[in-house]
């Protein structure tokens, strides 16, 4: 699987990112391990958690998905061969919302102590905690950095305005950047005007910015729980706009054209696209996955990536 370079780090992480939202919640210890060993296999070294994950499931309180996760890095013995990131700012459990030094400090304890290991690849703040300083949060993680705790920094659920705001404080103090933003992205655009708060959709700001700034664009929820190709499953009305008939027809079209699946498409499309992204993926079985992590061996034509890029303008 390729590899890109997070913003102006030394971190390489793969195309496909592997989404642990559900491990130890919704998916077993096996099933869980299975996915990532499938994962691994494919050379795919990035792995995404969060402290949160997964609360609202039935059962789980948060910290399901870093605990599988540190039992996986345990038993396989291969920290060295993966990228893991986690996450803080949401509430579970006695935890608020909140990015305030205090928590970012605890729970990235928290999180060491789940997953087994001595230091975050990547520590995203998981919302933009208007209630706490920039500055605040910005120091919190720049001395988790100098400890060693943390090596890189990022942002989810922000909008790009924050993120710059952010970085330029960091810049002013010898702090270290947010060097990538993790945000709801898919193929089909939100309609005018619609929220998916508390979580934050990719607009045309962010896209700029992340064409032009040393920060890197990763999507989340990209096949909308299975919505492009399973009829039990509706689209979000809030991506069911003036465009989405033109856009979703194109979408089909072309995954006709290369006898591949939409969500194949779709995957191919954001690592391809201006600016490049890398999408998270979260497959609710191995055949699922495996046709994931295929796409991103797959090539669109420059033609078919115009077709998808202005289709419904």
């Amino acid at each position: 699987m390729k590899k890109t370079t997070l913003g102006n780090t030394d971190l390489s992480v793969s195309m496909i990112c592997l989404g642990g939202m559900r491990f130890g919640a919704r998916d077993s210890k096996a099933l869980s391990f299975q996915m990532l060993d499938a994962y691994l296999e494919h050379g795919g070294n990035f792995i995404d958690t969060a402290n949160i994950y997964a609360a609202w499931y039935p059962g789980a309180s948060g910290g399901e998905s870093e605990t599988i996760l540190g039992e996986w890095l345990r038993e396989r013995r291969n920290r060295s061969q993966v990228v893991l990131a986690s996450k803080v700012g949401f509430a579970y459990q006695e935890v608020p919302v909140s990015t305030a030094a205090y928590w970012i400090e605890t729970e990235c304890e928290k999180s060491l102590k789940r997953l087994g290991i001595e230091t975050l690849d990547l520590y995203y703040a998981h919302n933009d905690d208007r209630g706490t300083p920039l500055e605040e949060s910005m120091e919190a993680f720049y001395q988790l950095i100098r400890k060693g705790k943390v090596r890189q920094i990022g942002a989810s659920n922000f909008l790009a305005w924050r993120i710059a705001q952010a970085n330029a404080m960091a810049r002013a103090n010898g702090w270290v950047e947010y060097c990538c933003v993790q945000q709801r992205y898919t193929y089909l655009r939100p309609r005018t005007g619609t929220s998916f708060a508390p979580q934050v959709a990719v607009n045309a700001d962010l896209e700029d910015f992340c064409q032009t700034m040393p920060v890197t664009l990763l999507a989340y929820s990209p096949l909308l729980g299975g919505a492009y190709v399973r009829d039990d499953r509706a689209i979000n009305p809030n991506y069911l706009g003036a465009d989405s008939d033109a856009r979703l027809g194109v979408l089909r079209a072309i995954a006709r054209e290369n006898n591949w699946s939409s969500n194949q498409v779709i995957l191919a499309w954001l690592i391809q696209h201006s600016p490049n992204t890398i999408p998270l993926v979260s497959a609710g079985s191995m055949e699922q996955l495996e046709e994931d992590l295929a796409a991103a061996e797959l090539v669109l034509t420059e033609e078919q990536v115009q077709r998808l890029d202005t289709a419904g303008v």
